[in-house]
């Protein structure tokens, strides 16, 4: 082969090398405007945008927890109800926001050195430090105000969740086993927010099923990037590193077994009604029924974890389509067992 011939074979490889260094550059959170380098977007609305970003409106799903005690209480169908319950899924959104803001302006330089987080728009230097804190502070202020409007126990509870997860930020995110509780307290907090703005009576059953749901999808995301680190040798958290994939999986299955076990107690307790010189009436069929498919839903979102694709609890309901229709056979199950109930 000629000299000429050799650089001609050669020539078509150099596209493809200079496709895959651009792949491996982009920015993971920005398709299809994805570029090989961070860009510093400019204009008036450079900073608003970069705002809303940081404020991650996507998390706001899960606040749709505060939803949970009405519906548990078949109390959904009451206009006063759903207008007290929408005041606290604004309220939390408005903390979380919050929340997000100061997370990421505390953690700006060690943001900048990470492939994927450098991406951030305080990290990528699109919005101010400053200007981040001073937004988490109208958003606190805002959060705790509009809860009133519902309730002071609804402002208790938004209180706590901020002063929590504010400690989680600036301190106890390192702190091992202290971090995966106060994740979970949030999802807690979240349900109990429910019942607090529309002032109604929580079952121990109820609390004890939403605490340790709580703690079972926040030690399975750890469990789920602990595999992950071994499968891939990416980088964990600082937390991570003292903690093993025995000790997270031994929490992990702890506490779907209690979640379980706390489920099916509460559930053989809906529609039970005391009678005077007489047994109680029987359990609602429908709540009993219901044991069925929390449990295989159980089962179903620990594969996802189990094999180290954990993620965040969101991704994986709206990514896998049987765990969807296990979870609204549930509801519906559960819908039926409180709506036909005298006493939930």
């Amino acid at each position: 082969m000629t000299t000429s011939q050799e650089k001609a074979a050669a020539l078509p490889s150099e596209p493809a090398a200079e496709e895959v260094v651009l792949d491996e550059n982009r920015e993971p959170e920005d398709a299809p405007e994805d570029t090989a380098v961070p860009v510093r977007r400019t204009g008036p609305l450079a900073v608003p945008l970069g705002l809303l970003k940081t404020m991650r409106p996507k998390q706001w799903v899960k606040n749709v927890l505060v939803f949970a005690a009405p519906f548990a209480a078949g109390r959904l169908g009451e206009f006063s109800v759903w207008i007290q319950v929408l005041v606290a899924f604004a309220a939390f959104s408005l903390a979380a926001s919050g929340v997000y803001l100061v997370n990421d302006a505390r953690d700006v330089e060690a943001d900048r050195a990470h492939p994927k987080k450098r991406f951030r728009p305080i990290a990528a230097g699109i919005v101010p430090p400053a200007v981040a804190y001073g937004t988490a502070v109208v958003l606190f202020a805002g959060a705790i105000a509009l809860s009133f409007v519902a309730s002071l126990d609804l402002a208790i509870v938004v209180v706590v969740y901020v002063v929590v997860q504010l400690a989680y930020c600036l301190w106890l995110k390192h702190e091992p086993v202290i971090d995966v509780c106060i994740v979970s307290s949030g999802f807690l907090m979240r349900a109990i927010a429910g019942g607090a703005a529309a002032s109604l009576y929580l079952s121990p059953w109820f609390l004890l099923t939403m605490a340790f749901g709580s703690l079972f999808m926040a030690s399975g995301k750890r469990y789920a990037e602990m595999r992950l680190a071994e499968r891939t040798g990416a980088k964990i958290r600082k937390s991570l590193e003292r903690y093993s994939a025995s000790y997270l999986r031994f929490v992990w299955s702890l506490s779907a077994t209690i979640v379980i076990l706390a489920y099916s107690l509460w559930a053989f307790q809906i529609g039970v009604q005391p009678v005077r010189n007489a047994l109680p009436t029987p359990p609602s069929m429908w709540a009993i029924i219901s044991v069925v498919p929390f449990v295989v839903a159980i089962l179903r979102y620990a594969v996802d974890v189990d094999g180290g694709n954990g993620g965040e609890p969101e991704e994986i309901v709206i990514n896998d389509r049987v765990l969807q229709v296990l979870g609204l056979a549930w509801a519906v199950l559960l819908f039926l067992a409180v709506s036909t109930s005298a006493v939930h």
